[in-house]
């Protein structure tokens, strides 16, 4: 066959499940998804003829020639990833902003007037402005706010880039008949893969040869138990976690040996497919940031209506002369727009975020995005997988029952740290009875039985001290988690100490036909006497125990015998255990040759024992069983409690078996002991949600059931959708792969940062970077503070933006009435310059609404319901306070600036003596300075919608120190000759000081008395 045939019969046969040709990185998933897949699946081929298709000799590989032409041809092994944003891109999206939109327009309006006014002036004038100072400032803020928003965003991702940094992947191939060790991501279809204990599977395969091999496929399929593999072809298409003959790119070797035909790489692979359906799910804005969205709308319809009133009333009353006329009317806009909008509530929201995400960061949570400190503190459910998750995924021996009794281990996890407890007692007598005494003599054979037929391997590894402590020791497991739970075990009740004296000298392994696995090892303390110690599925190692130790007697099995064993594995079952079987048989000899039955060959060498299974494993005698299980982490039960308490739902999403599953939530307490022992009503399993007939019968369901066990990547998702439709604000945490989609579309997504795959920390907008389910719970904590801290500066920003406009609004309808405008006056005189609002929102506000931002919390927030996604941030109750503050604050800034012009209500007679002009900037330094102090007191009463401003009035030392920065900006501005002329003001007189002073007293006087009747009708 020519190159290019060859060529052609690879592109046609390549990837079963569905591989690509590009050679292009960027365009990977693109071509891939637009090849149409194969309909040849792997799994119910001959392994022979999958590696015919596929066009590689099983035998010695894929030469280098052809691998390298084939990775040119079908591209990396890798997921694709979206381009890289372009960093100016990121900046520039730190303005998508309605806030920012509705500036951008005043900023327009400024520039065209400014353009007006210079394009107007009479020959040899001045012109107005140098330059457009009102517009340059706005801007200025706005990319001060931009710059923080994007330093924030860039420090979270390079946090996230951080926990994904380790060294490449590697991978054995067999390549011009050698086996070779290359980079995973050069790894091409048709490689034949190597597999060892311990190895991550780089692709999808077909599976060639495999020897005990078990792998755990926890990460895709949520299975907390490793998988048995064999090469036997099936005989029809079955789910993914039940193909025995093939392996997943992402899962790992825990047992055995293997070698398959890579049939898929890259996106075409089962985690490929999952990644393209993340592709599938959009991210939503947050709460907060819908909120904001909305607060934008009606702060910007309100300027619009607002100015569209006063250039109405004007054209009707006083029309529009000349240009001048036109100008004025646009820079009343422009003030209009100023005072309406918070121009430092972009930065200060941004500021106010990035302290909580550092703060999380602190608390080994890394936020991602800013708005999601907020999203998660809003959190109403919190959906969690299982496995690594919800427990330690580290297999622990809990139950031990042998012929006399059963006895209860402490401790979990691989550290070998624990006791025996007797059963029933649990430890509550102080002397143990003699069949409990037996029964943990027994317990500590039958450990010694698991340790000895066994191929795992605990490691002990010393951290970065000296090892002395016991923090600076960790434990690592080697091998299939099963077996080296055992090993664990044994350890902690010393049983360790009966087989050091044991040298294995030879091994008939475990299938998935066999059920069990055997070792033969000689005694050196008992000149080198063999035994048989085996175990296995209780039931199938029943077979072939003859005899039974019961308290330190060794006796034939009776039909009682097996009748009590088989109970007590159905009761462990029926409580989630995992059971195993242990038994053994003495030899009496030192030799093989000399065990009667045992083959011998030509050379006078035993045959290999792993071929002589039915003589060596019989006549055993049976000494007990393990339960295991994945026990749930310690902490997390405390964490369901306050998540509970806080009013926050925890479900349970797992591919795990039910049982498994509601045994877990009780332990918990995402279910109570009722409900585990009645599984139809507390758990469902992928396949009785896939028969629920409609929308409304899955939605039913996911409002009743918080355990859901046997479920696919798709169920998860449609959980987390329904749970959404039902206005849920949700959480959802993962590690594994088959997280992944749903981390995405929920709310906030979890990803844990240790032991999560990097497709679902991509995902999630949140990585717990010590995997520990209770931060979740402080980053909800931390979560509803901050929240309520962004009410706290939202009502004070927005009540004091309100008293601006109302101010300025007042100010123009009302000008002849309050002197602002003289008889026969033509045109628009503001009250207030645009200069001076920008001041005071920018500068003046902005330290104390900062302040507000870490303000402490004034009650238990982890004891009030979440809110709900249809409550707003900026409630009836809050829209009711920053009304009338706003219009208090407007009444006293009128009160006076009316009090220093002429013609007005309360004219102080003395200003007669100067021009209006001067009157005119003397009663803009009042209302302006008047205006500062209100809101200085403001920033007091805001801190809470009906309590005292005197409760708690000195707890936050940083507001009180931004009130007084405020103040002497304040009186810089005042006072500073150059300040003077940029703002038009003047100095003030003592007598000046007192009047601000007073009026702006009002604001908190009415503030507490509005406050004293609403107390009195909440007791009512």
């Amino acid at each position: 066959m020519d190159d290019r045939k060859k060529d052609q019969s690879i592109q046609s046969h390549a990837n079963f499940d569905g591989d690509s040709a590009t050679g292009d990185r960027t365009q990977i998933r693109q071509d891939q998804q637009n090849q149409q897949p194969p309909q040849i699946d792997p799994s119910l081929a001959d392994a022979q003829a999958v590696a015919a298709s596929l066009g590689v000799d099983p035998n010695t590989g894929l030469s280098q020639a052809e691998a390298e032409r084939r990775l040119a041809q079908y591209g990396p092994n890798e997921l694709a990833s979206a381009p890289s944003v372009p960093k100016w891109k990121k900046f520039l999206a730190q303005f998508k902003d309605p806030l920012v939109y509705l500036l951008l327009a005043a900023t327009g309006i400024s520039l065209i007037a400014w353009f007006i006014e210079k394009a107007n002036a009479a020959p040899g004038a001045e012109g107005g402005e140098i330059l457009p100072f009102d517009a340059i400032v706005i801007v200025l803020i706005l990319i001060v706010n931009a710059v923080l928003g994007y330093i924030q965003e860039s420090k979270a991702e390079e946090a996230v880039e951080a926990l994904s940094q380790m060294t490449a992947p590697q991978t054995n191939v067999l390549r011009d008949g050698k086996i070779a060790r290359i980079n995973t991501v050069d790894v091409v279809p048709g490689d034949m893969v190597v597999l060892g204990e311990g190895d991550s599977i780089p692709a999808d395969g077909r599976l060639l040869a495999a020897a005990s091999l078990r792998v755990a496929e926890a990460s895709l399929t949520g299975e907390s138990v490793p998988v048995g593999k064999n090469v036997d072809t099936l005989a029809e298409a079955k789910a993914l976690g039940d193909r025995a003959n093939m392996v997943f790119n992402g899962t790992s070797v825990t047992q055995g040996t293997g070698r398959a035909i890579v049939t898929s790489t890259g996106m075409r692979t089962q985690v490929g497919k999952i990644a393209d359906l993340l592709q599938a799910t959009d991210d939503d804005d947050s709460p907060l940031q819908k909120e904001m969205n909305y607060v934008s709308k009606i702060l910007g319809i309100a300027v619009c209506i607002i100015a569209a009133v006063v250039l109405v009333a004007l054209a009707l009353t006083e029309g529009f002369n000349d240009i001048h006329d036109v100008i004025d009317s646009l820079l009343l806009s422009v003030s209009l727009a100023v005072a309406a909008v918070p121009e430092g509530l972009a930065a200060i929201l941004t500021v106010v975020l990035a302290l909580g995400v550092r703060r999380m960061a602190e608390h080994h949570a890394i936020v991602k995005k800013l708005h999601s400190v907020e999203t998660l503190g809003s959190a109403s459910v919190i959906c969690s997988d299982k496995t690594g998750t919800l427990t330690r995924n580290e297999m622990t021996v809990e139950r031990v029952v042998t012929p006399s009794g059963e006895v209860q281990l402490t401790g979990t996890g691989y550290a070998p740290e624990g006791r025996m407890i007797a059963i029933p007692d649990a430890g509550l007598t102080s002397t143990p009875s003699p069949a409990q005494e037996a029964a943990q003599l027994e317990a500590v054979a039958t450990l010694a039985v698991g340790a000895l037929a066994n191929d795992g391997e605990l490691r002990e590894n010393t951290g970065a001290g000296d090892g002395s402590a016991a923090s600076d020791i960790t434990w690592e497991a080697v091998g299939d988690p099963t077996e080296v739970s055992l090993i664990v075990a044994a350890r902690k009740v010393k049983a360790d100490r009966k087989y050091a004296n044991y040298t294995r000298i030879g091994e008939i392994p475990f299938t998935s036909d066999r059920k069990r696995m055997a070792v033969v090892a000689q005694d050196n303390a008992d000149a080198g006497r063999l035994t048989v110690f085996a175990k296995g599925a209780p039931d199938v190692l029943l077979g072939y125990c003859s005899r039974i130790a019961v308290n330190g007697a060794v006796r034939p099995m009776t039909q009682g015998d097996r009748q009590q064993i088989l109970a007590a594995v159905e009761r462990l079952s029926a409580e989630a255990y995992r059971t195993l079987g242990q038994a053994y048989r003495p030899l009496g000899t030192a030799s093989l040759a000399d065990v009667p039955g045992v083959a011998i060959n030509a050379a006078g060498h035993v045959v290999d024992i792993a071929e002589q299974s039915d003589v060596l494993e019989n006549d055993l005698i049976w000494v007990g069983m393990v339960g295991i299980i994945d026990p749930p982490r310690t902490e997390v039960r405390d964490s369901v409690a306050e998540a509970h308490r806080a009013g926050i739902r925890t479900v349970m999403i797992t591919g795990d078996h039910p049982l498994t599953a509601a045994r877990i939530a009780s332990d918990l307490g995402i279910i109570d002991a009722t409900g585990a022992a009645d599984l139809g009503s507390t758990v469902l399993t992928g396949t009785q949600l896939d028969e629920l007939p409609d929308e409304a019968a899955f939605d039913n369901a996911t409002r009743n059931i918080s355990v859901y066990a046997r479920v696919a990547p798709e169920h998860k998702l449609k959980i987390v959708e329904s749970l959404q439709r039902q206005g849920n604000i949700v959480a959802m945490t993962g590690d594994g792969v088959n997280d992944a989609p749903a981390v995405k579309t929920a709310d906030i997504g979890v990803a844990m940062g240790i032991t999560g795959t990097e497709v679902t920390k991509q995902s999630a907008k949140m990585i717990l970077a010590d995997d520990n389910f209770s931060t979740i719970v402080e980053a909800v904590r931390e979560g509803r503070g901050i929240f309520d801290n962004i009410r706290k500066f939202l009502r004070y920003l927005l009540s004091s933006n309100v008293g601006e406009v109302f101010t300025v609004f007042g100010g123009v309808m009302l000008a002849g009435f309050l002197g602002i405008t003289q008889p026969g006056s033509q045109g628009v005189t503001v009250p207030l310059l645009a200069t001076q609002l920008l001041w005071i929102n920018l500068l003046t506000d902005a330290a104390p609404a900062l302040a507000m931002g870490v303000d402490p919390s004034t009650d238990d927030v982890m004891a009030r319901k979440p809110r709900k996604l249809t409550d707003r941030v900026i409630d009836g109750q809050m829209w009711g306070d920053i009304i009338f503050i706003g219009i208090i604050m407007a009444a006293v800034t009128l009160i006076g600036m009316d009090m220093h012009l002429a013609g007005g209500l309360f004219t102080d007679r003395s200003v007669d003596a100067v021009g209006h002009d001067a009157q005119m900037t003397e009663a803009r330094t009042m209302g302006f300075t008047i205006l500062v102090f209100a809101q200085m007191l403001n920033a007091l009463c805001s801190r809470s919608h009906d309590q005292s401003v005197f409760v708690g009035l000195f707890a936050n030392k940083w507001l009180w120190g931004a009130i007084a920065l405020s103040t002497l900006l304040q009186l810089a501005v005042v006072y500073v000759p150059f300040l003077n002329t940029a703002f038009g003001t003047v100095p003030l007189s003592a007598g000046a000081w007192v009047e601000c002073l007073g009026l702006a007293m009002i604001v908190l006087v009415a503030s507490e008395l509005r406050k004293c009747v609403l107390r009195a009708m909440h007791r009512r």
